[in-house]
């Protein structure tokens, strides 16, 4: 009988590789057509070359036979190990598993928010208060320029009456533990600065300084005298230091109308720092924005247009006196403008503040005159060093 698998002169396989003739043969691959021997799985693996150890291979049906029984070995049959995955190559990769399959991904935690700080409730502007106090701005630098065309005494007596509102206003404002020493203590000041800076036949600011010397003796002992405690003596000795500070200021104003180009420089200080901060209130009127905080119901917007303005009308004031030319009057008015707008926005910030802190509120014109009379009383000196400089 012929052997199974040798082919002869006629093919002896059909379909599936049966073989004609032999009734219910296992299929098998494909044969290894040189000798006649089927191959097996290890040797299509090996590119159908058949097993060279003797003895055949142990998964083939009989050794020698050519018949080649099915593997049940899933090891046998199994392909190469998958690759790697890579650009354009299946396999395993992120969030992937051994065997390929994808991990389902595990679920994130939610992120709390994170907490907002109180920073309280948005103070709103109200449009009325604004317009009154900076037809207040304007009104005092109206009556400041006036008077400075008066006798020496008559314009003393200007500026100890606006002395007088700032004691007022800064002792409402700020609220010190003694506030009567405060009060006390600043219009005695406010009435020794008047009188030094008119007794010297030359103008000089020197007895300012004796003043205020004297007028921080006044307020330690009168602190003292209360027998409170350290922390009012100390809260209460800074407010009347700032408050006596504030009326000897004032009293450069009469001083610098006694030297050269003083009245030239007072006007156009004048002019600009009541443009300046009649512009910046009048502004929060109209657009309150970009908020500078939710507690100080003022816009930047303001501040920067008073700026402008306040150095605009130092140009013009300079154009129209006699001794000033627009480019100094605009420097002027720009130094001055800046001081005013600053310290009438730092008073802003201090009511805040203290409102944050509990203290209750009074008297709510004189709290809210603090920041236009406050600009006035540092813009005096800084217009005595002007004059100073351009003489």
């Amino acid at each position: 009988m012929q052997q199974a698998g040798h082919i002869g002169n006629r093919p002896n396989t059909v379909g599936q590789g049966c073989v004609v003739g032999r009734p219910q043969l296992v299929p098998t691959a494909r044969a290894w057509h040189d000798q006649g021997v089927l191959a097996g799985a290890d040797d299509r693996a090996r590119g159908g070359a058949p097993d060279p150890r003797p003895g055949g291979d142990p998964r083939l049906g009989r050794s020698g036979s050519g018949l080649a029984a099915p593997s049940r070995d899933p090891a046998a049959t199994a392909g190469p190990p998958p690759a790697r995955s890579g650009p354009g190559r299946p396999g395993r990769g992120r969030g992937r598993d051994r065997a390929g399959r994808s991990r389902p991904r595990e679920p994130k935690e939610p992120r709390e928010p994170k907490e907002k700080e109180d920073t309280g409730p948005v103070v709103p502007v109200r449009r009325m208060l604004s317009l009154a106090i900076g037809g207040f701005a304007l009104l005092l630098a109206f009556g400041i320029v006036i008077g400075s065309q008066a006798t020496q005494t008559g314009f003393t007596l200007v500026v100890f009456g606006a002395q007088m509102l700032f004691v007022l206003a800064w002792t409402v404002a700020s609220r010190p533990p003694s506030p009567g020493v405060v009060a006390v203590v600043g219009l005695l000041a406010a009435a020794a600065s008047g009188i030094a800076v008119n007794l010297p036949v030359q103008a000089s600011l020197y007895p300012i300084g004796y003043v205020i010397a004297g007028g921080f003796l006044a307020a330690v002992f009168g602190q003292l005298a209360l027998r409170g405690g350290r922390a009012g003596v100390t809260e209460s000795l800074g407010v009347t230091v700032v408050v006596v500070v504030g009326v000897c200021a004032l009293a450069c104003l009469p001083v610098l109308t006694r030297q050269p180009l003083g009245d030239q420089v007072l006007l156009t200080a004048m002019a600009a720092v009541g443009v300046g901060l009649a512009t910046a209130r009048w502004c929060d009127v109209i657009a309150a924005a970009p908020r500078i905080s939710p507690q100080v119901p003022r816009g930047s917007t303001g501040v920067i247009a008073g700026a402008m303005t306040g150095t605009a009308a130092g140009a013009v004031a300079g154009l129209l006196v006699e001794g000033l030319d627009p480019l100094r009057g605009a420097l002027t008015g720009m130094a001055v403008v800046l001081v005013a707008v600053i310290v009438d926005l730092g008073t802003g910030y201090a009511e805040a503040g203290r409102t944050l802190e509990g203290d209750a509120p009074f008297m709510w014109l004189a709290r809210h005159l603090q920041g236009p009379l406050g600009a006035f009383a540092f813009v005096a000196p800084v217009s005595y060093v002007i004059a100073a400089i351009l003489r």
